[in-house]
């Protein structure tokens, strides 16, 4: 199973769709929208936050008679496979975190950006500028993409609830404890982008500390979009450890 993030406009397709035919290939893969995001219903008093994230992940796994999948979360998915497999271990065997939030750290400039998205063009393209390190990633066209997909009915005003600023307290309710992460005994390939401006590497690397059974592979030249930015290593990478 694989969790997207939670950038404007974002879908389970947009985040995975070159790792997505590769990890097909030898294994089911399930990539759902999270409730709130992407082709997902958005249903009437719904509260947006860990409890119900959660609670989707199972629902879809059960829906789909899965006991027990690999899972492999990108930055705010991160930190709901990461809860997932603290409070549900039986439903994990192994585990990928991307840029994962799910410790504590302080808000970034490019987070506060993300989160705080007011639709436009311009607006868009100023955001994707904080997720690449190669610039030649982000044009007018990807902009316009992802732009048109942020103002799809309902789709801004459920992203506006659920991270209002001030935005340091969503950081700190995606926070899996210390020592609830120091219990995981799942296998886990943690990865993150060298230079990436939304979620800081050290995140990642207090992860490798915490969790005993885990290998960290940091991307050089690389932003948020590990998966993007350096797919073919990316997806060798997490096909392998997830083959062993």
């Amino acid at each position: 199973m694989l969790i997207h993030g939670s950038g404007p406009g974002v879908t389970a397709w947009a985040n995975w769709r070159l790792v997505v035919p590769e990890l097909a290939k030898s294994r089911r893969v399930v990539a759902p929208d999270m409730v709130g995001f992407g082709y997902t219903d958005r249903p009437d008093g719904v509260q947006y936050g860990m409890e119900t994230w959660i609670g989707h992940i199972l629902a879809v796994l059960d829906s789909l008679e899965i006991r027990c999948a690999d899972v492999i979360g990108n930055s705010f998915g991160g930190a709901l496979a990461l809860a997932l497999a603290i409070r549900y271990p039986e439903r994990v065997r192994k585990l990928v975190l991307m840029g994962s939030v799910g410790v504590p750290f302080e808000l970034t400039e490019g987070l506060d950006a993300v989160w705080g998205y007011e639709p436009s063009v311009k607006n868009m393209r100023r955001i994707l500028d904080y997720f690449a390190y190669n610039s030649q990633l982000v044009n007018d066209d990807l902009a316009e993409m992802r732009y048109r997909a942020s103002i799809q009915p309902g789709v801004q005003e459920a992203f506006a609830s659920m991270f209002p600023a001030p935005r340091q307290r969503w950081v700190d309710a995606l926070v899996s404890p210390d020592e609830k992460i120091e219990q995981i005994r799942h296998s886990t390939l943690i990865v993150h982008g060298r230079d990436d401006k939304v979620i800081p590497v050290e995140t990642s690397i207090h992860l490798h500390h915490l969790i005993a059974d885990s290998q960290l592979h940091v991307f050089g030249n690389c932003g948020h979009w590990t998966q993007i930015e350096h797919s073919n290593r990316f997806t060798t990478l997490v096909d392998s450890f997830l083959a062993e």
